[in-house]
């Protein structure tokens, strides 16, 4: 009897995914979208915030961006999403100057999903590329799907919350490059003008031979920005999914879901990733789902490189989100206004500095219409398995070694089935010394 697509898990899909055909790695490629028109039609998959502005910024990057789909596993949310995008395009002008036409907005009811299978019908709709806004959870499954479908994808960060996950976002980008398919990533960082501008300098050797570094996420409790739902009469299952950063199976914990912006810099500008980390943390006043409220991780990276990387929320408490990175003849500092150099060759940059939201999606657009499409899927997987080997090194209390990560940890947190009625318990808050290394 055939499975309903709610009833599948991401063991499942794994496995089915494990062995691609030859025939969809000769699927369309880069040169299919929009019938043969410049036209590009947009899929959102995951209407939250970030989905719902992921999709304004992918419009105003580039004219003839339509969106024609919209899928979410919440009705309520999409509505959200279907009422402020429509007013917007409506009302507002765009990243050009000037008001979008209300063609830009072409997503009628029966294209409008709702579901643990929203994902594959927003992917089926007649979409050319799909923006993926669910919790990062689900982002492996959608990407691979994505991808065996020859769609372009925009995948907000991080790539995953586990090594399961994370082998099969890297097998989809080198899927991806085979059919000739961009994946931009939500780090925007990597399209932000004065991250590009030091980030050369630094790799070019201005700041000589790189010693030491650290990067931080520093800031408050989220509670407010991040919603809290009540669980009342809702199953487990439809809990955690809406309490979605509170819990690490959906969303990483913290150091996933959010410092992964500021390790990816160190990533950057070192030109690798560590090869072995040792950390600790814990929950000194968060008391919502079974994420920490603190990291402090110590990666260490070829050649010796020491980089410390801290993230915390919690109010009350000083800030910092920034990176800096040591060198023998300067000093990299950078945060999410700002870039320079100090040493040697002194170094600050006053150049233009327009929206990295927009410029990520603009990047994307003109490297599928040209042809050269982009693609950061295992750059941001390498990223976000660096977050994730911290995590299990806090929760678990054991220093590890990358490759032991990426190659041997059997680690999945997907659930069982994807089912609003099943009753997922809550997995147990990490004891580090206690919890098991998998």
């Amino acid at each position: 009897m055939q499975k309903k697509a709610a009833d599948i898990s991401r063991r499942e899909f794994v496995k089915a995914s494990a062995a691609v055909s030859a025939a969809a790695v000769l699927g369309a490629g880069s040169s299919a979208y929009a019938a043969g028109s410049d036209r590009i039609r947009v899929g959102v998959i995951g209407c939250g915030g970030r989905g719902t502005g992921a999709a304004w910024n992918c419009v105003n990057s580039a004219p003839g961006v339509e969106l024609y789909a919209l899928g979410d596993l919440f009705k309520d949310r999409l509505d959200g999403a279907v009422k402020k995008l429509s007013e917007d395009i409506a009302k507002a002008d765009s990243y050009y100057g000037s008001g979008l036409p209300k063609e830009n907005f072409n997503v009628p009811k029966e294209r409008q999903f709702v579901g643990f299978d929203a994902y594959q019908k927003v992917i089926d709709s007649g979409v050319d590329m799909v923006i993926l806004a669910a919790p990062p959870g689900f982002r492996p499954l959608q990407l691979m799907a994505a991808i065996k479908a020859s769609k372009h994808v925009f995948m907000e960060k991080p790539a995953g919350v586990d090594p399961a996950g994370i082998r099969v976002v890297i097998a989809a980008s080198e899927l991806a490059k085979k059919k000739g398919l961009a994946i931009v990533a939500g780090t925007q960082r990597r399209h932000q003008k004065h991250y590009v501008d030091i980030l050369k300098r630094v790799n070019d050797g201005q700041i000589g031979e790189i010693k030491s570094a650290c990067c931080y996420w520093n800031g408050g409790d989220m509670l407010g920005y991040w919603k809290w739902y009540d669980r009342n009469k809702m199953s487990g299952m439809e809990w955690q999914c809406r309490s979605w950063p509170w819990f690490t199976w959906t969303s990483g914990d913290h150091i996933v879901e959010q410092h992964v912006h500021n390790i990816d810099i160190i990533n950057w500008a070192i030109g690798a990733h560590p090869v072995k980390c040792m950390a600790m943390g814990g929950r000194e006043v968060r008391t919502l789902g079974n994420i920490y409220d603190h990291f402090a991780v110590e990666l260490e990276y070829p050649n010796g490189v020491r980089v410390m990387s801290m993230c915390r929320q919690i109010n009350g408490c000083s800030s910092r989100v920034a990176e800096y990175v040591v060198g023998t003849e300067g000093i990299m500092e950078t945060d999410g206004s700002k870039g320079q150099i100090k040493g040697k060759r002194a170094y600050t940059y006053n150049g233009p500095n327009p929206d990295p939201y927009v410029v990520e999606h603009t990047d994307l657009i003109n490297s599928i219409r040209s042809g050269n499409p982009l693609n950061e899927g295992e750059q941001v997987a390498k990223s976000t398995l660096c977050a994730i080997m911290g995590r299990m090194s806090a929760y678990t209390g054991r220093a590890m070694k990358w490759d032991w990560v990426m190659k041997v940890s059997r680690l999945d947190l997907s659930p069982e089935k994807y089912d609003f009625s099943y009753d997922m318990p809550m997995c147990p808050i990490a004891v580090p010394g206690k919890t098991q290394l998998i």
